[in-house]
């Protein structure tokens, strides 16, 4: 295992402290770490990518952060580009689809994915189940699109063990009443921006209150800021958990459809460019998308999030 940070940069020499801290936890299992400044060097299988710069009280939009990451992203494609092995990337660094776009051009669209959707769709899954009762295993749902304001919960594809199917019904048909999803890339900004007004009047309580009221897909969207000006740290946690999880997919030999950001070339009705959407994993890396019968509603916010990251790419 490989930790690599910016030469010259505070993370090269934060690396030490952190490979100590990940030997203490995990003495038993954890493997050889070495820390370095090229990634190139490592002759590694996978390459993760989970460099960059965070929202801010002044900056909470992901997609302001393109300027600032989009050289980092591109040192970093860079790099792979000059490993002679076939190598797989994740990404986890945000805004997702500029490091996605940024790594397209190196590396094959089929070995090149990105963990943020897994990571939208457990959060969503654990609003749903908290709503219905059961724990989040019990309950199968997934977020498509950006990761950011055009988030496309997949409501039509919605099962969940354990409970009725009039309940599930009564739950999905409360979170919507009233609403219609092509709003809702509209309505994640306003809770967000709302939510962190509170937080920086001091309102932290009233913050959480107010998410809470909130329907499922839009509590999923906006609680990782909340963690993140709150908790006085991003949400690493669970975004290092959905890494992990796709490692150990591909790692385990599995194949399994999980959504994820990877690059179309017509897939999906004709969509092209970074998208979230299910795709099949297996060891080599993903092998097809899986176009899934969807509601109409869901099929068009899908649409209209493609052409919000190809405009925020252009």
């Amino acid at each position: 295992m490989h930790l690599i940070g910016h030469a010259g940069g505070a993370h090269e020499s934060e690396l030490w402290g952190l490979r100590a801290d990940l030997h203490d936890a995990f003495a038993d299992q954890a493997p050889k770490i070495k820390i370095g400044t090229d990634v190139a060097a490592t002759g590694a299988d996978v390459v993760v990518m989970m460099a960059g710069a965070t929202v801010t009280r002044e900056t909470s939009d992901r997609a302001a952060l393109a300027e600032t990451n989009r050289r980092i992203f591109g040192e970093a494609a860079e790099s792979v580009g000059r490993m002679g092995n076939d190598v797989m990337v994740i990404v986890q660094s945000n805004p997702v689809e500029s490091a996605i776009h940024a790594f397209g051009s190196i590396v094959p669209r089929h070995k090149l994915l990105a963990a943020a959707a897994w990571s939208d769709s457990l959060r969503f899954r654990r609003e749903l189940a908290a709503d219905l009762g059961i724990r989040r295993p019990m309950v199968n749902a997934q977020m498509w699109g950006q990761h950011g304001d055009h988030l496309v919960p997949i409501w039509s594809r919605i099962h969940a063990r354990g409970v009725s199917a009039q309940q599930l019904a009564d739950v999905i048909g409360a979170a919507r009443e009233g609403r219609d999803l092509v709003d809702l890339s509209h309505e994640i900004p306003e809770a967000r921006t709302r939510a962190l007004s509170l937080i920086t009047d001091g309102d932290v309580r009233g913050a959480y209150d107010f998410i809470q009221a909130q329907p499922a897909d839009v509590r999923a969207a906006i609680k990782p800021f909340f963690t993140h000006f709150t908790a006085g740290r991003t949400t690493e946690l669970a975004t290092a958990h959905a890494v992990v999880d796709m490692v150990g997919f591909l790692a385990h030999g599995q194949q399994i459809a999980i959504p994820a950001q990877v690059i179309l070339d017509g897939e999906m009705g004709g969509l092209r460019g970074p998208l979230a959407v299910p795709v099949l994993l297996d060891p080599m890396g993903w092998s097809q998308v899986v176009d899934e019968e969807i509601a109409d509603d869901e099929r068009a916010a899908l649409i209209a999030a493609s052409a919000a990251i190809s405009a925020s790419l252009a």
